[in-house]
């Protein structure tokens, strides 16, 4: 369908190379677009890459690092220098230090802050004149449940999260203007090397997200195929500013 077509159009992924990232990457791929995996692992990129072009799709690595400026601004210009041009943005890199709040260095927040939403905004800022350039553009953010909730384990990563949809929020009224449309995921709990730490940090973790979700599992990266596909075509031209959750309806429970 063509509201759904994303040939042609170009899409960078921070890390895309695992996870929720490549679940996104593979679903665009799947619709046509070009693929940037962007992460630091050369690896893992590698292997992203492979199973994007085993997808029909087209595909290459650029290695970055998220937590320093150079690195995210050298991403967007080498995008466009190896594909001509770029569309989607989509900002996915993120960490997380699970302790209680008074347990944590002023280093530590950084480094978590930094990673999460520092380099979205970054990443942001340099794509902006590509995609004015080309005419549209589609950035999207990827929060968290933490955006909504909070938890002991988790204060500055919801602090980034939740500053994440914000920044969702007020890039879409300032690039509306030059038809960008700027929006964001928040994930449930997920199925990935992130969360699987954090059972084995959390005690009762597993059990209580399956209790607490009515679709009854974990989500799998695939589950965001879709969402992306949506987020960067013109089927959603007139949805910006929006914070979207993929959770199994986790956060609809009360």
């Amino acid at each position: 369908m063509e509201l759904f077509d994303l040939s042609g159009r170009v899409a960078v992924v921070t890390g895309g190379n695992g996870g929720i990232g490549l679940g996104m990457a593979l679903g665009m791929a799947r619709a046509g677009a070009t693929i940037v995996v962007a992460g630091r692992d050369a690896a893992k990129n590698a292997d992203a890459v492979k199973q994007i072009q085993e997808a029909g799709a087209r595909a290459s690595a650029i290695p970055v690092d998220v937590l320093k400026e150079d690195s995210c601004r050298a991403l967007m210009a080498d995008t466009v220098k190896a594909h001509g041009r770029l569309d989607i943005l989509v900002n996915n890199a993120g960490m997380s230090i699970r302790k209680q709040p008074e347990q944590y260095t002023v280093a530590e927040w950084h480094t978590v802050m930094d990673s999460n939403l520092t380099s979205a905004f970054i990443c942001s800022h340099a794509a902006y004149s590509e995609m004015k350039k080309g005419g549209m553009g589609k950035i999207i953010n990827i929060g968290s449940m933490m955006s909504i909730f909070g938890a002991p384990f988790a204060t500055a990563y919801a602090a980034s999260k939740g500053g994440m949809v914000q920044m969702t929020k007020s890039m879409a009224t300032a690039w509306a203007k030059d038809n960008i449309q700027v929006n964001a995921i928040l994930p449930g709990w997920i199925d990935t090397a992130l969360t699987r730490r954090a059972r084995e940090q959390i005690q009762g973790l597993h059990d209580n997200v399956l209790r607490r979700t009515p679709a009854g599992r974990w989500g799998e990266p695939s589950d965001f195929a879709g969402i992306a596909v949506f987020l960067a075509a013109a089927a959603s031209d007139f949805v910006t500013g929006a914070a979207i959750t993929v959770d199994g309806g986790y956060s609809v429970l009360g």
